[in-house]
């Protein structure tokens, strides 16, 4: 019976979806999380009756077919890269980005990370490292006698040395955007890399045309609504129990067909 693969697709579906709406939930308080939203399709349909098709010799046509559908099929995990709300942390190295762009980061391959996590420490060299220890790319590096640094919205570095009235200069954050960063592969611990759907990076200076502008001292918070998420769980829960409804109710169809042919 076609309703059984029907709506065990459906019940299918919706696990995945759950799975993805707990990811979501999991990660409430990730710095620079960005939720994912699952998307489906309905699968192939087999047409008995096409609409249009003549049903006599006089030209007269089918005003609507009749076609039975398969089921229904996940086609994305789709981000949503919507800006987060803005934490104040009081760290001089915590950076948040308002606006577009992603922060570069060197992975240890060699390769070019983005993140929109901007929770940055230094290494025993004084260098601006993440939470894991990659590079900030291009990089910047705090002398050990620094007394204090700023970072300015447009990304320079700049830090207060002794005996010194004028800050010195110790570098420049850039930005990286994508023409579709919803096409970026998430690798974990808050980073992304590109992809052929997501396009090359284009980077810019923060500030600058098509970049946003960074706010020191504070992280930009995961763009997850609790209470959404909730009620996309629920809607979740009751579509996989209508599914399974629908399995029970079908194999009580054929357990009664089986005895007729029984008796």
């Amino acid at each position: 019976m076609r309703a059984l693969y029907a709506a065990a697709t459906g019940m299918a579906a919706q696990e995945l979806n759950v799975q993805v709406i707990s990811n979501n939930i999991a990660n409430l308080r990730t710095t620079g999380y960005k939720r994912q939203q699952v998307h489906f399709q309905d699968l192939l349909y087999q047409n008995l009756r096409r609409s249009g098709s003549s049903t006599s010799d006089q030209n007269t046509m089918l005003p609507a077919g009749l076609a039975l559908g398969s089921g229904v099929k996940t086609t994305s995990t789709a981000r949503a890269m919507s800006q987060g709300p803005l934490a104040q942390t009081e760290k001089d190295y915590d950076v948040a980005i308002r606006g577009e762009g992603l922060f570069r980061v060197r992975l240890p391959d060699g390769r070019t990370a983005y993140s929109r996590d901007g929770s940055f420490d230094l290494d025993a060299q004084g260098q601006m490292v993440t939470r894991d220890g990659y590079l900030l790319d291009p990089g910047v590096t705090v002398p050990n006698t620094a007394t204090s640094v700023t970072i300015s919205a447009t990304g320079a570095v700049q830090a207060t040395m002794p005996g010194q009235t004028a800050p010195q200069a110790l570098g420049q954050f850039q930005l990286a955007r994508f023409v579709n960063k919803v096409g970026l592969e998430s690798i974990g611990d808050n980073l992304f890399v590109e992809t052929a759907a997501s396009g090359p990076a284009i980077t810019g200076l923060p500030g600058s045309e098509g970049f946003g502008n960074l706010q020191q001292r504070y992280l930009e918070e995961a763009n997850v609504n609790a209470v959404t998420e909730i009620s996309s769980l629920i809607a979740a829960q009751r579509a996989y129990e209508m599914n399974s409804k629908v399995v029970t109710a079908a194999d009580q169809m054929l357990s009664t067909t089986s005895q007729m042919f029984r008796g």
